[in-house]
């Protein structure tokens, strides 16, 4: 397991992008729990999920995309 797997700490699931972003709330072992956008809390096996840590800079710029996706999306309805 990636020490980077600290609770608090934003992810994506690499296999499930329609889950959205997601916030890591606990992490014993292989075990994570991340509580994400679209899909609710997930326990996430990390021996076989690698989830993609976000810095903070890429998780300024997938807010940013997210909002201007949803901008788009309310305009055009």
């Amino acid at each position: 397991m990636s020490f980077f797997l600290l609770p608090g700490a934003w992810v994506l699931h690499p296999q499930q992008p329609d889950w959205g972003l997601g916030q890591i709330q606990s992490a014993v072992g292989h075990r994570v729990t991340v509580n994400f956008a679209h899909a609710g809390k997930v326990l996430i096996n990390t021996a076989v999920v690698s989830l993609q840590v976000l810095e903070d800079h890429e998780l300024d710029a997938y807010l940013d995309a997210e909002a201007k996706a949803e901008k788009a999306t309310r305009g055009a309805a």
